[in-house]
Order: structure tokens, then sequence, then C-alpha cells
């Protein structure tokens, strides 16, 4: 392919080096007539002299060391060892063999300050005085190949570094000069060879090593027209006609550039070529001619510099320089270009998107594909390229090529910038491709789901929709079921939900669209236990409106645990030939394995038969099946479905209470359950079929073992007015209270003093209520009669309630007169008053005793003691001395006395009677602080005072004395 149809761009950014002037050897370092060989590596650059000198110069192009490698003839080659302190230098003088030397720029000689020379080595060239034309050496300098102008190469091999000897030989002999040479590491060591006519590859190590040198073309190049690039092993020769390519097999591709060629180099996927502005004149031109011809053109001629990417066919740059170049290197990520002049130009490659922003500007943007994948951006950066792309074939009117570009990029592409450009009806096949990828890349959304099937009702491409929901492509179940609802495929929603085992989808469509309930009915009883039992809850009350008998069947098996998922037998059936070659909605019933399927409405009367058949079959099958194991729900969860379904519910009821092993609470649900319904029941009927159920009612609180909340019994038979079932229950249970006031409630005064008579005695507290009742209404009154006064008198005998609680009761309205509560009153008031007067004849002999006990306590203190006891109160013989008087009048001898050193003596006579005293009175001071037990004491006692009065005589009143 000719250059000139490639695209021209300007991928890098040149600036000329300024050098440093704070010394005149750094700024005069690439002066043309000094320099005459430069190299590059490990972070600096290396330059050798005409003098000899060799001079290190940093990143800042600063000269940091030079030091006089060679004493006779400029240094023609110079090679730095990248990654090591390793630099190799060739000199020439044309009248002794060219020296080698190899420096280690890391160590220094003490004497002279420059780095050690590690080895130096004469370079033998058979005697014959020839300019050395190329050098090539591998990284750890194990070989090194020399080329001569006359057509020799030298092969040196050995330990250079430790000095430990190496051996030359000539490998290669020749008539025309050699102009370049390149290794090529692998299983093979492999020298390429460049001379003014020939290219041919040479094997120095390895298999083959020794056999002559393999040509691969019959024509040469130019001193520096070669060169090695690393990313694939190959070497890049350029000639006056085109640049080529070769491998160790032969020649590669070739790019024709016409025009002649000065020095080629590989930077980075680049390849860089100076070249002449003008050919020289090919004619009668001989091989030497041509070997130092590029060397004698005009210094003021014009030099083009390219860089070229052969892989995707583009010049990234070009530029005329005014002045011819000397030599190319490179180095800090930078391609370094210095002129015969002694100028030095940085090329610095511009990023990646800058790129990219130049080829967007001229819309390339299947070279700026190409471009990106080369250079191994991530997906996402390539994909921002691809919308580009397609936006730009968008705007251009190529929809189904941009189309092509978005789903390529539809991993990283919103598809809301895709899909708002095709929503014109127009472009609406378009947009279906798109949405039908998303959901192939898993990344489509409900609205995406939601516009696809939008598309295909608005294209009424059914054939198109049964084709997507049958793929198993992915996508939102419940958006592509609610659009299928939505526009009357109720088929297709069917078929997806079964499709899915979303079995309440299936039950929910059959009921709420198609309306088919029992075949939703049919569907469930066709469910395993735990899956079916959801549904029939949420659709209980729909199904027994419409399936009244089936659904409560259902119910009673499920809740009784006798529920067996009812088992399809085939029928079998003929295909007949389908009419038309449409594929209508109707097809897909074909592809739906529903269970509910039944045969068609008017089945042929060859086919009605075996239907007939089937179904027996279908029940025998059924009725063989064992139950399947399920937890079996509380029977009180199905009570809300039976709401205005009384019947059913009394048959459910009754079929559960048949089952064995009920549970105790579940047994209470179902009992107050169904009497509750046989009290509705009766309340809607009437005469005998109204006492029928109230019977039925009866029985059930009569029932010894039925366990009925009598609470739930008393509020149903209040809320019916079933008498007979209050009173009873209320008698079951002891809430004869319950009774009376249901009597007083309903003012029935001789119900209620039948009541009062039945259950007074055992019921002491239904007397107050009594009174309050009695005295609550002049005709209640009038009815009581007598029986006020039988009440009082009861009030009164048992102490029930408080005299000022009678008064307070009959107070309460102005019913009661004082001439009937008049005896009352006399009565309490002549028993208070003899109370009273008892009270105070205790009190005063209380007082005269607490008078007595403090004289004689006086005296005991401030008075003599006479002892007129002649007997010992232990033993009862005669008192002699030493003998012990006591106070309390009790004598005893000393040795009846069990005295203990250090403790009092105490009269054994009195002594029980002391510790008596003592306990007491302890327990009566430890309980003056227990506060917590007096008020606890004062909460419960009827008789406040009377309670004071006991704890204020235990010390609790007592104010502490201080000690």
């Amino acid at each position: 392919m000719a250059l000139t149809s490639w695209k021209v761009f300007n991928f890098f950014d040149v600036s000329e080096v300024k050098l440093p002037d704070d010394d005149g050897e750094s700024s005069s370092t690439f002066d043309s007539n000094d320099l005459h060989c430069i190299c590059s590596g490990s972070d600096n650059i290396f330059v050798g002299s005409n003098d000899g000198h060799v001079r290190i110069l940093s990143q800042a192009f600063k000269v940091v060391r030079t030091f006089k490698a060679h004493d006779t003839g400029p240094i023609t080659q110079i090679r730095q060892a990248e990654g090591t302190a390793l630099l190799v230098t060739i000199s020439e003088d044309l009248s002794n063999e060219p020296v080698l030397k190899v420096w280690a720029l890391d160590k220094i000689e003490k004497k002279t300050g420059a780095p050690k020379c590690l080895s130096t080595l004469g370079i033998h060239n058979g005697r014959k005085q020839f300019p050395i034309s190329a050098f090539a050496t591998l990284e750890n300098l194990s070989q090194l190949a020399v080329g001569f102008a006359n057509g020799a190469v030298t092969v040196i091999r050995g330990d250079l570094i430790h000095d430990r000897g190496a051996k030359q030989r000539t490998v290669f002999e020749s008539e025309e000069p050699i102009t370049g040479v390149e290794f090529r590491e692998g299983p093979n060591t492999i020298l390429y060879l460049a001379t003014t006519g020939r290219i041919l590859t040479l094997t120095i190590t390895g298999k083959g090593q020794g056999q002559p040198a393999k040509v691969l073309e019959d024509t040469g190049c130019g001193v520096g027209c070669m060169t090695f690039d690393d990313a694939n092993g190959d070497i890049v020769v350029v000639r006056d006609d085109a640049i080529h390519y070769y491998g160790v097999n032969g020649r590669g591709p070739s790019f024709a550039y016409e025009g002649p060629k000065q020095l080629v180099s590989i930077f980075g996927d680049y390849v860089a070529l100076v070249t002449p502005p003008k050919a020289s004149t090919p004619t009668k031109m001989s091989a030497l001619r041509r070997f130092v011809g590029s060397q004698r053109d005009d210094l003021y001629n014009t030099s083009t510099l390219a860089l070229l990417d052969t892989d995707l066919k583009y010049i990234a740059h070009t530029e005329t320089l005014i002045s011819q170049v000397k030599a190319l290197f490179i180095e800090w990520g930078d391609l370094f270009l210095l002129t015969m002049d002694g100028k030095l130009f940085r090329y610095h490659e511009r990023s990646l998107q800058q790129k990219l922003e130049s080829l967007y500007q001229r819309d390339l943007y299947v070279l700026a594909i190409n471009f990106a994948q080369k250079a191994g951006v991530d997906t996402a950066q390539r994909n921002v390229i691809l919308r580009k792309y397609g936006d730009h074939l968008h705007k251009k009117g190529d929809y189904d090529t941009a189309m092509q570009q978005y789903l390529k990029a539809i991993d990283n592409t919103e598809p809301s910038q895709v899909i708002r450009k095709f929503l014109d009806s127009q472009r609406i096949n378009n947009l279906i491709e798109y949405l039908e990828e998303l959901h192939d890349h898993d990344k489509a959304t409900v609205d995406h789901t939601t516009l696809l099937l939008n598309c295909y009702a608005k294209l009424k491409d059914t054939k198109k929709l049964e084709t997507f929901i049958k793929s198993g492509t992915n996508f939102d179940l419940e958006t592509a079921i609610s659009m299928c609802r939505q526009g009357g495929y109720y088929d297709q929603a069917v078929f997806l939900a079964k499709k899915n085992n979303e079995h309440e989808l299936v039950i929910d469509i059959l009921i709420e669209d198609s309306k088919r309930y029992e075949d939703a009915l049919d569907y469930i009883w066709r469910l395993a236990p735990e899956i079916a039992y959801p549904s029939l809850m949420k659709y209980a009350r729909v199904l027994l409106e419409h399936c009244q008998e089936d659904a409560t069947h259902i119910f009673i098996d499920y809740y009784t645990g006798q529920y067996r998922p009812r088992k399809d037998v085939p029928i079998p059936t003929v295909q007949e030939p389908q009419v038309g070659g449409a594929y209508n909605v109707a097809n897909l019933t074909s592809f739906i394995p529903l269970p509910y399927r039944q045969a068609s409405v008017n089945p042929s009367p060859g086919t009605a038969g075996n239907q007939q058949l089937a179904g027996a079959d279908a029940a025998d099958a059924e009725a063989a099946q064992a139950p399947s194991e399920y937890d079996v729900p509380k029977p009180r969860t199905a009570f809300s479905s039976f709401v205005d379904h009384p019947e059913n519910f009394i048959n459910f009821l009754e079929a559960c209470l048949e089952q064995e092993n009920i549970a105790r609470n579940d047994m209470t649900d179902l009992y107050t359950a169904l009497f509750e319904m046989y009290l509705e029941t009766a309340n809607s009927k009437k005469g005998e079929e109204k006492e029928r159920w109230e019977a039925k009612a009866k029985r059930l609180i009569d029932g010894k073992d039925i366990p009925i909340d009598a609470s739930n019994v008393l509020l149903l038979s209040h809320l019916s007015n079933f008498r007979d079932g209050t009173t009873l229950v209320r008698e079951q249970q002891g809430l004869r209270f319950d009774i009376f006031r249901s009597y007083t409630s309903a003012n029935d005064t001789i119900g209620a003093i039948k009541a009062l008579r039945k259950y007074g005695p055992e019921e002491p507290q239904l007397y107050p209520a009594a009174l309050a009742y009695f005295t609550s209404d002049p005709r209640v009154l009038e009815e009581a009669g007598d029986e006020l006064d039988l009440v009082l008198k009861k009030i009164d005998e048992d102490g029930l309630m408080a005299p000022l609680q009678v008064i307070q009761t009959l107070s309460t309205n102005a019913i009661a007169t004082m001439g009937m509560v008049k005896k009352y009153l006399s009565d309490t008031i002549e028993r208070e008053r003899k109370e009273i007067s008892n009270n105070r004849r205790l009190i005063e002999s209380y007082r005269t005793e607490t008078e007595s006990k403090r004289k004689e306590m006086d005296d005991l203190g401030n008075k003599p003691s006479v002892f007129q006891a002649t007997r010992c109160a232990a033993c009862g013989r005669s008192l002699d001395l030493p003998t012990v008087h006591f106070l309390c009048k009790h004598s005893f001898h000393q040795s009846c006395l069990n005295e203990i050193d250090g403790v009092e003596a105490e009269c054994p006579r009195c002594a029980a009677a002391n510790n008596n005293i003592r306990s007491f009175r302890k327990a009566q001071e430890d309980s003056a602080d227990r506060h917590d037990m007096f008020q606890d004491a004062l909460q419960r006692s009827r008789d406040k005072f009377g309670t004071i009065s006991e704890f204020f005589g235990r010390g609790v009143m007592t104010a502490p004395t201080a000690e």
C-alpha cells in the first residue's frame, strides 16, 4: 500500500531542547565538530566525541560526568546495556585495529576518578584496515557483532564484564560493505545482516550454527536503514522504494514509500523514518558511493521526519527539517532527533484521548476504533467510540449501520440514549432490534420490556410476541405478564406464568381476567398443598361465591388433612391438520402444559365417551391416592372466607369437628364459631325451624366435653337475644352476680328476687346490689315489698356494708324514705352506743392498770425492798448465806444459780416471762421501721382507724431517740 493514501495526523508535540548554559561543556555537547556518536539508556544520554571522551548527560541535559575513554582515535560506536551500569565504546583510527572497552559506570577508579574499565579488546578484521559500519550487542554483553565496510562481520563471545577472556571469529565475509547487524534472541541466536546488496540471516548459536548465511533478499540497504523491532522480532529495512519487514523465514509486508532514506528507528508502535527531500541520482552509482553517498550530501539540504504506524496505516507525524539529521535516539518515553547543526528536538506523543479527539474531529471513527483496540483500551472506552460512531451514522441517516454500532456498545451504553433516537415509528424495527439485544444481554429493565411488548403490539406482530415469550430471553416476567394482560393476550400471560412456576399469577389471570373460576379452582386443586394454600386463601371468597360446593369441598379436605392434589389422565386425541398458514394466538395453547386445560366445550361425538371415561379414571385415581403430608392450618384461618355463606360455613365447621385428635384451642374456636352460626341461622328462621336451630345451639352449651368459651357464648347469646343460653352458661360458670345483673338490667324484679334468694347465700355481694336496685325506681321498690327489709337485715347481720355506705346508697335518689330504714338505723345506733360504752370501760381499766405498774416501778427504783422469803425458790431449803435476792421477791442460794462470769444473774423463775417480753418488744421495734408493712396493711384494711391504732401501739409513730 502506498503511503500517499495514508491519513496524516499530528500526534506529537515537538519542542527544541534548551541546553543549560551554566557551563560551556553542556551547551557545546552536541556540537557537530566534536560529537561523533550518541546513545541513550538507563535515564542518561551518552555522547562519544572525536577526542576520545565520553560525556554523560542527565535528564536535564546537563553533563554529569566526563571521562577519557580512548587515547587514540575518535569514539565511533557507543552502546549502553539497558538496566545496568555497563557502557561499551569502540574507538577507531584506521592505523590500528579498533579498540573495544567495557566500562562499569558505578565503579570509580581512585586515581583518575573515571569509571572502571572492565575489559579492553582489539577487534580483528584480518589485519584489514576498514572502518566499522555496523555494531550490535546482546543486553548481557555475552555476544557482540561488528560489521566492517569491507564486508566482514566479526562476532565476539566471552565474559567481557569480568575480563575472563573473549573469542573472536569472522562469521561472514562479503565483497559488499556491511550496512547493518542486529541480534535476535530465542532458542537460537540469529544475526540479521545487511549489505548494500543483500539481506541475510546467520545462526550463530543453537541449532543450525555453522551453516552458511541465508539470503532473505538480494537487495540491500544503506547504513542506518535497518533496525530491529522488539515487538515481533523482525527487522525493518527501508530503501528508496519502500519500507520492508523481514523475519527469519523471509520478507514480510512492504509499504511503498518512494524516495531516498537516511535513518530508521522503532519508537513504540511507530517507524521513525528520516528522508531527504530530493532523491539522489540513481544512475551509475557504485556500491561504494551508495554506501557513503548519504554522508556526502550537502549539509544544508533539508530532511523530512515521518512517524508511521504500519499496522493501522497512518502517518502520526511528519515534519520538514532545515538541517540534516545526525542521529535518532529514544529515552524517557520520548523520541529525540539531533541535527547536524547541533540542535536537539524532543518528540512527545500526545495522550490517547487527545489523539482520539483529533480523529473525532475528522469523523474517522473506524480508525479511532482500530486505534483504541490496538492501544488496549478497556471496553468502556471502546464503547464510547462506538457510540460516537453510531451518533455520526445516525446524523447521516444510515440508521441500520448506526444501530449495529450501538449494539456493539450495548454493555456500557445507557439504553435511553439510544432509544430516544429511534422512537420514530419509521425506526420501530431498529428499536425492536435494540430492545431484543438488551434482553439478550440481561440489561433490560421493566420499562424496556414494556416498550418492546408495546412495539410488538403496535405492529400487531403476534408471531414475534410469541417467539419472544417462548425464547427464554431474560426479561422482567412480571412486566411481560402485565403487558400481555393489558393487551388481552391472556393465553400468553398464562403461558409465561406457568412456564416460570408463578402459580399465583396463573390463578390471578384466570380469576381476574378470564373469569374462569372453575378452571382456577381446578388448577388450585392440582397444586401441592403448601403451594395451593396461599392462593386458596387469597381467592376464597370469590371461589365460594361462584363455586360454592367445590370450594367448600376443597376447604374441608385441606383443613381435615385429606387434601390430595388432582392428577391428569391423558386423553388420546387425533391431531387435525392446521387450517391456514398463519400462526395465530390459539396455536400457543399447544405449548401450554396447564393441568386445568380441558377438552373443547363442544367435543366431537367420537371423543365425548373417551372424556367421560377419563374423568371416571381420574376420580378413581384420586380416591386411591394417599393424602399428602402437610401442616394442617388452624381452622380459624378459614373463618373469614365464609362470610355471607353461612350454610357452607356450618358444613365446614361440622366436618372439621368430626375429625379426631383436634387441638383444644382449635376445638374451642370451632365450637364457638358453630354456636354463633346456629344462633345466626335461628334468627333468620321462624317457628319450629328457629326452635330447631336454637336447640342445636343449646346442645352445644349442655355438652360436657365441649370446650366452648363461656364469655363468647354469653356475648353471642346477648347479641342474639338468646336468654336461655345466657342463663345456662352463667350457672355453669358460677357467674351468679351476672345472672342477677341480667335481671336487673331487664327490670325483672321478680326474677331478681328469685335469683337473690337462690344465689344470695353463696354470693353475699348480691345483697348490696339488690339494695341499690330496689331503691332505684319507685315501681321496683313497690314490686320488692318487704324484700327491702330482709336485704337490710342480711346486710346488717353479715356486716356486708357499713351503715354510712347503706345511707349513701339509699340517698343516691329520693326513692327510699326514712320510715323504711328507721328500724335499721335505730338498731345500728344502739349497737354502736353499746360498743362505745364497752370501749370506754376497757380504756379506763387499761389506764388504771398502767398507773399501778408505773407506781410499782417507781417504788422499786426509789424505795427499799424488804425480802422476807425464808426458803430458796429453786431447791426449797432454808436460805443461808450467801443468798441472792431479786426485786421480783424471789430468793435463791447462790449455789443454786448457774452464774456465768461477766453475765448479770437473772431470776430463773421469771426468766421465761422476761424473755417473752423482750422478744415481743424487739419485734415491735423491728416492725416500727417497716413502713411498707404499715402502708400495705392500711391499704388492705377495711377499718383504717383500727389499723392505725394497732401500729401506733407497736411504736410505728414513735419518734427516734438520739443516742
